[in-house]
């Protein structure tokens, strides 16, 4: 153990129960119960995001409730156990700022991950904040962002933040950074391809800015509300559509048509979490095009199409995007380096204390704002 530490410590975390009823837990916790190879983070900011909001009303069948939300975090190394090292070899030490990649007991072991080469669909695969059960008395329990301290497992994968790339700016990507990465390197965006984004939220706005630096000609957003929409024009994303002012999709494959000199999408990334967008994105692709859909990561009901008419006499290509790897969680660090001089601040919209978990993970289901971060120091 790391020297120079108190051995119990005061923690305070948001715990998300079954019903949906979040509460406030206070507990002291005992850093001798660490296990050899693991790191206990101060947590600077976490994440509330749209999957928090699918998780509390229960529509993923593999979260083991309670859990304590928040996927995505940054912190500071308070302390660790024996020798840690980040992804890059090099030693942590206390006082370190790190993000870390959410997803642990990865087994590359199995066919899925030998054979498949399907790594975010290994059967031991626990995402923190999402499918680790809360044991929040318990220092080894606290697996997600939601908390004062994050417990990272041996054998996490952390990632020290470039001195400079704020944390704010960082999370400001957040987890939507990853996910899009993930469905843009699935759409296989070639240069001069025409691409419409599903969905205006932060896998939306994301989506947009990494097909954008792949080399697309142009990028179609269609998504609400307005003040969501306007964030994506301040990044320079002036092909806009407002499903309010447009409601009929017929009305928007004529617009976005319009939009491309008469032409339909080479590429359409879905974004939305809503079934209904599947088959509207279907019908804008174009002869031959693809078709990602990464925002149906929760289970949201079920949705009608056409197989003739919309996939096999269009020889439509479509891909499913599930979660995310290392590969994202790290080109994504990088990806935010590079370009932290979009204005980024315009995304987060607001940062809440931990008493205040209601109301962020309320505002983000009603869309009032664009991301919603805790920081459990306090506002």
């Amino acid at each position: 153990m790391e020297s120079g530490n108190e051995r119990n410590i005061s923690n305070q975390c948001v715990v998300l129960e079954r019903d949906g009823s979040l509460r406030i837990e206070e507990n002291v916790v005992n850093v001798d119960d660490m296990e050899m190879g693991s790191v206990l983070l101060t947590t600077i900011l976490g994440e509330v995001c749209g999957t928090d909001v699918h998780l509390r009303h229960g529509r993923l069948n593999t979260v083991v409730y309670p859990i304590i939300p928040g996927h995505v975090a940054v912190g500071t190394v308070h302390t660790f156990c024996g020798d840690v090292a980040d992804v890059e070899g090099v030693q942590v030490e206390k006082g370190d700022m790190v993000t870390f990649l959410d997803v642990i007991d990865t087994c590359n072991s199995c066919i899925q991950c030998l054979v498949d080469k399907q790594s975010t669909r290994c059967p031991k695969r626990r995402v923190m904040g999402i499918t680790c059960k809360a044991e929040h008395t318990s220092i080894r329990g606290l697996l997600g962002g939601w908390t004062r301290y994050i417990y990272l497992p041996p054998n996490t994968k952390i990632i020290r933040l470039p001195s400079s790339l704020p944390p704010q700016v960082f999370m400001a990507g957040g987890c939507g950074l990853p996910t899009a990465m993930h469905a843009v390197d699935r759409a296989n965006i070639r240069l001069m391809d025409r691409v419409i984004i599903q969905g205006s939220g932060p896998v939306g706005l994301l989506a947009a800015v990494l097909a954008q630096a792949s080399g697309a000609l142009q990028v179609i957003v269609i998504g609400a509300p307005a003040h969501r929409l306007e964030i994506f024009r301040k990044f320079g994303f002036e092909d806009t559509m407002n499903i309010m002012d447009f409601p009929d999709p017929a009305e928007r494959r004529m617009l976005s048509m319009k939009m491309m000199g008469g032409k339909l999408a080479d590429v359409v990334i879905e974004a939305t979490g809503r079934p209904e967008a599947v088959s509207e994105g279907l019908d804008l692709c174009r002869d031959g095009g693809t078709y990602v859909v990464v925002g149906q990561y929760t289970d949201n009901g079920s949705v009608s199409i056409n197989p003739h008419f919309l996939i096999n006499r269009k020889h439509i290509t479509i891909k499913g995007s599930w979660g995310s790897d290392f590969s994202h969680f790290y080109r994504g660090v990088q990806f935010m380096e590079k370009k932290s001089h979009l204005p980024w601040d315009l995304v987060v919209s607001k940062c809440f204390s931990l008493e205040d978990a209601e109301e962020a993970i309320a505002c983000v289901e009603k869309l009032e704002i664009f991301k919603a971060l805790l920081k459990p120091a306090g506002k």
